[in-house]
C-alpha cells in the first residue's frame, strides 16, 4: 500500500522530470498502481490542499505539498544511505521502500546523525536511477 508521503514524493519527482504537471499515468506507473487508485489518492491530496489536479493536464503540488514531498524524499534518502552505509544491506532500495512508510521523523532524525546527511539532500536524489546519488558517489570514491 502506498502512503500519502510516497505519492507526494513520486508526484514531486515526476513533476521535476517533466518540468511541469505530473501525468496520472506516470504517477500510477511509478507506484505500480492502477490509474484509478492514483486518481483516488490525488483527489485526497487535493482535498488536503497538497496538490492541484487539472484534468488532461496533470497534477501539480502546492507549496505545502512540495515541502512535504521534499521532507519525505529526504527521509527516504536517509533510510537508503543508512541501509547501505551502516548496515551494508545489498537490497537497500527494496528495504528502503518498505521502511519509508513506517519510519517517522524522530527515527529519521536519529538515523541522520549516524550517516551525517549531506547538505544537498534531498536534491541528491536521482529520479532516473531511483536512488540517492550520494550513494553512487560514495561507491566511486571508495573504489579509487
Amino acid at each position: 500500500m502506498n502512503t500519502q508521503k510516497q505519492y507526494l514524493k513520486t508526484i514531486y519527482l515526476v513533476q521535476e522530470e517533466a518540468d511541469g504537471p505530473a501525468s496520472t499515468g506516470k504517477i500510477a506507473d511509478a507506484l505500480s498502481v492502477s490509474p484509478a487508485s492514483a486518481n483516488e489518492m490525488i483527489g485526497k491530496l487535493e482535498e488536503r490542499g497538497l496538490a492541484d489536479h487539472e484534468k488532461y493536464k496533470g497534477v501539480s503540488l502546492t507549496d505545502e505539498g512540495i515541502v512535504q514531498a521534499r521532507d519525505a524524499l529526504q527521509t527516504y534518502c536517509i533510510i537508503e544511505r543508512f541501509l547501505i552505509e551502516v548496515l551494508d544491506v545489498e537490497e537497500f532500495q527494496m528495504e528502503a521502500k518498505q521502511l519509508e512508510s513506517v519510519i517517522d521523523e524522530t527515527v529519521a532524525d536519529r538515523l541522520d546523525t549516524i550517516i551525517d546527511r549531506d547538505s544537498r539532500c534531498p536534491d541528491c536524489f536521482s529520479a532516473e536511477d531511483d536512488v540517492c546519488s550520494l550513494i553512487e558517489l560514495d561507491a566511486e570514491t571508495t573504489a579509487d
